[in-house]
């Protein structure tokens, strides 16, 4: 009798497990074996191993003199730049020892751990190397956790020396947060050690920048001061470049006396003077004053606001009571307390001192109604020597003008001068021609009164400019259209003028004395009111071709040339006053 061997036995044994499996499945059976991460991780684990014990290695990396015997392999399967180097032709290719630079060694042992273990503890004396390196030999990942690392690490304390660093490296988006942060919290920041390592240029490029969160200029100044004045040294040549990006109009008057004017270092800089002199000028003119410097800027607690005072209805039928404010950076609409005797209609308005002055009107044609934006009152002051309506108010070296209208009988060539101060008016040298409805404007200390009516159904299109220094009025270059209803604003030197039922705005160069055409409106307009807000020039209302008001409201850039829609007034409006004034917080 036969007896089986062992293997005979085994190989019996396997068959009738094998048979066993078939028939209760049916079917063949496989088993797929996937360890997965924790195969990868053992893997990793014992070439970490053949690492540090030199076996199997098969290149050694020079880092300050110190050796770090590698698997070409797992270098190449981390790092781009080991992939290059080694599956290309470079001469490193072939070499047994690899000198790699920018690197320091602590910081190679820690890349080296991540490249075999996959696992690196990333804290705040390590971030910089490991981003340096992993920077320079393209291990993507690290590098991208790193920077992750470091915009939460983001603080006021830190983010000036993150940007820069952010910069060095090309890594935008930890530049633009560490920026926005710089921004946003600039009060701060400019308190900290690092900002003063912020070169003139860096430092200039912020405060011009309109996302400057401050809620007061005096933030600016002392940190414009801090800046300069770093550590006993003196900044002194540098002073003037950065004063001229703080708005020193808008400082508190105080403030301005006993910080700015009495600051030795300021003192000593006569080029600072000029800056000075505009701040002192706008704290006794207002307004009136056009520069940058005097406008809020973007987040100040100070913002800019327009009034639309009055007016006529649609049809031109309706006198309208109401005083709106509108804020453009908030889109909102605020009503005002509603002007005295609001039956009036071709009243003019203007601004001096952030106060809204009314002069003239069709009835009651001699009041003249002061609204004061901080009290939300109106006021009457001294009459007009001359009643009159379709005038025109502009201010110029802290005094109102009222120039020509009409009084019922005549066009007027009147001007009178009113002085806050004494509150009188009087009468200054007489236009060279009376006009009514024309344009009237304040620039480089002089007056500009632009076309008009002679008549009841003729135009002109002389300009006439008044001196009053010398109380004298000469012609100018006539311009290029003969209108009436039309209006003008200054802005940085340049006069613009919209009106006459143009589609067309003109701009005039007082220095040049030259006409040109700017932009083009969407439709024409006569009777529209006109203002400077936030560097823009606002068209607002007025009334269109078929002589219906009208509620649309442009902006127009002189910087990019652009006519934009923004939203529309509260109703139909003409022949209203439109003028822009500070707003000041709780008001």
């Amino acid at each position: 009798m036969h007896h089986p061997s062992k293997e005979e036995e085994l190989v019996y044994g396997t068959n009738c497990l094998k048979n066993s499996i078939q028939e209760q499945r049916g079917e063949n059976f496989q088993l797929r074996l996937c360890s997965g991460s924790c195969h990868a991780e053992q893997i990793l684990q014992r070439l970490n191993i053949y690492r540090k014990s030199s076996i199997f290695t098969d290149v050694v990396l020079l880092i300050d003199g110190q050796e770090f015997p590698c698997h070409r392999a797992t270098l190449s399967a981390n790092s781009v730049y080991f992939s290059a180097m080694f599956g290309g032709n470079l001469k490193e290719s072939n070499l047994n020892t690899v000198n790699i630079q920018k690197i320091t060694a602590p910081t190679m042992s820690l890349l080296l751990d991540y490249m075999y273990g996959g696992s690196l503890i990333i804290q705040e004396d390590n971030v910089e190397g490991i981003l340096e390196a992993s920077d320079l030999l393209q291990i993507c990942r690290l590098r991208d956790v790193c920077v992750k690392f470091l915009e939460k690490q983001l603080h006021p304390c830190n983010c000036v020396g993150i940007m820069k660093f952010a910069d060095s490296f090309s890594i935008l988006s930890l530049s633009e947060k560490s920026k926005k942060l710089m921004l946003e919290g600039f009060s701060e920041v400019s308190c900290h050690e690092e900002f003063l390592d912020l070169s003139k240029e860096e430092l200039i490029e912020y405060l011009s920048n309109e996302h400057l969160v401050v809620s007061k200029e005096e933030v600016v100044f002392e940190a414009v001061m801090r800046w300069v004045t770093v550590n006993g040294s003196i900044r002194k040549k540098d002073l003037k470049d950065l004063l001229e990006h703080v708005r020193l109009p808008l400082l508190d008057p105080v403030y301005f006396l006993e910080k700015v004017e009495m600051d030795k270092v300021i003192q000593d800089c006569t080029e600072c003077f000029p800056l000075l002199h505009e701040a002192r000028m706008y704290y006794i003119l207002g307004n009136e004053v056009n520069s940058l410097r005097v406008r809020p800027r973007r987040f100040m607690e100070l913002s800019e606001a327009i009034v639309i005072v009055g007016g006529c209805d649609k049809m031109g039928l309706l006198k309208l009571p109401f005083t709106d404010r509108y804020q453009p950076r908030r889109g909102l609409w605020t009503a005002l307390a509603s002007m005295p005797g609001y039956s009036k209609s071709e009243f003019a308005a203007c601004t001096l001192k952030n106060n809204i002055y009314i002069t003239g009107g069709h009835i009651n044609s001699n009041d003249v109604w002061v609204f004061n934006p901080q009290l939300n009152v109106w006021v009457k002051v001294a009459s007009l020597n001359k009643g009159r309506w379709r005038h025109k108010t502009a201010t110029l070296k802290g005094k109102v003008y009222a120039v020509g209208g009409f009084d019922g009988l005549q066009r007027l060539s009147t001007m009178e001068c009113y002085s806050s101060f004494t509150n009188t008016w009087a009468f200054v040298s007489p236009m060279l021609e009376a006009v009514s409805s024309a344009a009237v404007v304040s620039c480089m200390n002089k007056l500009y009164v632009i076309g008009g009516a002679l008549d009841a159904y003729v135009n002109t299109d002389k300009v006439q400019c008044f001196d009053p220094e010398e109380n004298k009025w000469t012609f100018m270059a006539p311009s290029p259209f003969c209108q009436r209803c039309i209006n003008a604003v200054e802005l940085d030197g340049t006069i613009y003028v919209v009106g006459g039922l143009l589609s067309t705005i003109f701009s005039y160069n007082p220095i040049a004395d030259t006409w040109s055409e700017v932009a083009a409106l969407p439709g024409p307009l006569e009777s529209c009111g006109m203002t400077v807000c936030g560097g823009k020039i606002y068209i607002l209302g007025g009334r269109d071709e078929n002589g219906e008001g009208t509620d649309k409201t442009f902006t127009f850039d002189p910087n990019t040339g652009k006519v934009e829609d923004e939203p529309p007034l509260q109703r139909c409006t003409s022949y209203h006053g439109c003028v822009t004034i500070l707003q000041r917080p709780g008001t």
